[in-house]
Formats: structure tokens, C-alpha cells, sequence
């Protein structure tokens, strides 16, 4: 097990936001990378980095990763689980992680949820999970069953606060109503698919679902799998896990706009597009902290930085014109 000494990152100390009950940076460190393309010593050294810098907001899932040749899931969180006991910060922290996606835990009915949160609880080797996500909605399943179920983990001291990621505005309408009609706990957070080069699933019905009950939204993706970073240019290789998928947005108009745009207003403010790039996510409405994820220490920097960014009226217009 990995147990150097933690290392620290140069950059402003960032200020708390307010998530239900919770108090978060304003930058939500993604641990999808944990045992994937970072091992855990990287990632240690990434954890260390985040916190060192001011950051407490940790965003993983159950499903993380299995997916990877060799894994099986939960390997994300037994790395996040494995480190904050050798540090010994698990009071320090706002650990999110989520059900419903993992292939033997699928699904979200009451018994699947109730298994679920267990296994990530001696996973991540806690007694209680700060933000408990549905990973992918559930249609099959009544959503007077799934709230009521993590509202039992709620009472029972198991999990602080709930949210729903990958979930249409109708069905987080019905949940949020059935919440408030049954006086049960409530999603105070939604995590969505949105960045400069994807805006169409989150703009637009759900915001305003999430607007309206003063839900926080965390966006995945907030660096569309690194293209947002600058990294990727015409002609260009990059050795990323997650370069073909990036590379895809340089063959459309519309991230050829965003690339031009993104470089103009790093320039003006001496800054790196990925700091942009997540600068102009938190300041849209409802946001209250971007996911990003960094393999390596030296990648971290770039997305701390976001804490000390504000980005002017005329910055956050040309991005919003440039990605339209």
C-alpha cells in the first residue's frame, strides 16, 4: 500500500460552497481514474495533492471501474477507502460515490440499494457516505420505492445527502415531489453530462427542474475527456485512455470554435484553457462544482486553479457564443 509523504500543489486556497448540508470546494476531484489509468500510488499522490491544495470533494462510484480488463468494479473506492485511513482524514472530506451501475449490483431497487451501500461503505471504509448519487435512473423501479429506500439510509446515519445523476427532468420532477408530499429526504444534487462542447442535456428542462428546487449540479465530463484542456490540436497524438474520445470534437465546427475561444481567453488571463474551461462551467446556473479527474500531480494544478478564476461578462460570452 502506498504510504509516502503527501505531496502539495502551489495554488489559492479555494472557497466552500453550500450542497444541502454539506460544505464542498468549488471543485469536485473525479476518482474515476483510481485504479484505471492512475495505479494506487498515483493516486495517492493526486489525493494528497487535491486536499494539500484545498480541495475536499472526492466524486467516485461503485462501477469504478470495471470496465478495466482485470477489474471488477469498486476499485476506486477501495483506493479512496485505503488512503484516507492512512491519513487519517475522513472527517476533512465530502466523499460522493454512487449505485446502480456496477453489473452485480444493477439496477436501483430497495434490496439492490440497501446491498449496495454496504459494499461501498466497507469499501471506502466509512461509516457514513456524504453524497449518495443514483448512478443511472432506473425506469423500471417506482420512484416512491427508490426514495424511500435512501431515505432509510438517510435516518439510519448510512449516507448525508442524496443525488441523481443521468436522470430526465420528468422523472426528477416526480422524485422531488414525492420527497416533499412524503416529508422524505431529498436529491440536493444532480449530476449531469455538461461542458462547453455538450450543453444540450443539461440546458433546458432539467436546469430548470434544478433551478427551481435549488438542486446543486456537479457536471461530468467538465473537460470533455480532456479536449477541453488545449492538449488536443490537428495532427497530434496524445497518450490518453480517453483520447479517441476527445479527438472526436476536433473533427465538428463547434470545438473548433470552442478550442479558438478557450486559447483567446487563457491568453487574456494568462491561464490554462482547462482552468478556463471549468471557469466558464461554474459560473452558468446551479452549478456548484465541476468533476474533473487528474492522473498525475502535475495535471492538477490546471483544475485547483479554477478557485482563484473569474472569468468577465464579455470572457463567459464569447465561450457561450463560440460553443453554440
Amino acid at each position: 500500500m502506498a504510504t509516502s509523504t503527501p505531496a502539495s500543489v502551489p495554488g489559492p486556497v479555494p472557497s466552500a460552497k453550500r450542497l444541502g448540508s454539506l460544505s464542498v470546494s468549488p471543485l469536485s476531484l473525479g476518482g474515476n481514474v483510481f485504479g484505471w489509468t492512475a495505479d494506487e500510488s498515483a493516486s495517492f499522490a493526486v489525493l494528497d495533492a487535491f486536499t494539500a491544495a484545498g480541495g475536499n470533494f472526492i466524486d467516485t462510484a461503485d462501477a469504478y471501474s470495471f470496465f478495466v480488463p482485470g477489474n471488477k468494479g469498486g476499485e476506486s473506492e477501495k483506493i479512496i477507502g485505503d488512503w484516507h485511513t492512512v491519513r487519517g482524514n475522513r472527517s476533512d472530506l465530502v466523499i460522493a460515490t454512487k449505485v446502480g451501475a456496477l453489473p452485480e449490483r444493477k439496477g436501483l431497487s430497495a434490496a439492490n440499494i440497501k446491498a449496495a451501500v454496504d459494499d461501498s461503505l466497507a469499501r471506502l471504509r466509512t461509516d457514513y457516505i456524504d453524497l449518495y448519487y443514483t448512478h443511472y435512473d432506473d425506469e423500471s423501479v417506482e420512484v416512491s420505492e427508490i426514495i424511500s429506500a435512501l431515505d432509510e439510509l438517510v435516518k439510519a446515519g448510512k449516507i448525508r445527502e442524496i443525488g441523481a445523476s443521468n436522470i430526465s427532468p420528468e422523472r426528477l420532477q416526480e422524485s422531488l415531489d414525492f420527497s416533499t408530499r412524503e416529508g422524505l429526504a431529498k436529491y440536493v444534487a444532480v449530476q449531469p453530462h455538461y461542458n462547453l462542447v455538450s450543453r444540450d442535456t443539461y440546458e433546458g428542462p432539467l436546469r430548470d427542474v434544478a433551478a427551481r428546487y435549488g438542486l446543486g449540479a456537479m457536471p461530468y465530463y467538465g473537460l470533455a475527456s480532456g479536449f477541453l484542456t488545449g492538449k488536443y490540436r490537428p495532427g497530434t497524438n496524445v497518450d490518453s485512455a480517453r483520447s479517441g474520445k476527445a479527438a472526436e470534437h476536433l473533427a465538428t465546427e463547434r470545438g473548433r470554435r470552442v478550442l479558438a475561444a478557450l486559447d483567446q481567453v487563457a491568453e487574456r488571463h494568462e491561464a490554462d484553457q482547462a482552468t478556463v474551461a471549468l471557469a466558464w462551467l461554474a459560473a452558468q446556473p446551479t452549478i456548484t462544482a465541476p468533476i474533473a479527474s487528474a492522473r498525475t500531480v502535475a495535471q492538477l494544478p490546471a483544475l485547483m486553479a479554477l478557485g482563484g478564476l473569474r472569468l468577465t461578462d464579455e470572457d463567459i460570452a464569447q465561450l457561450t457564443n463560440a460553443s453554440e
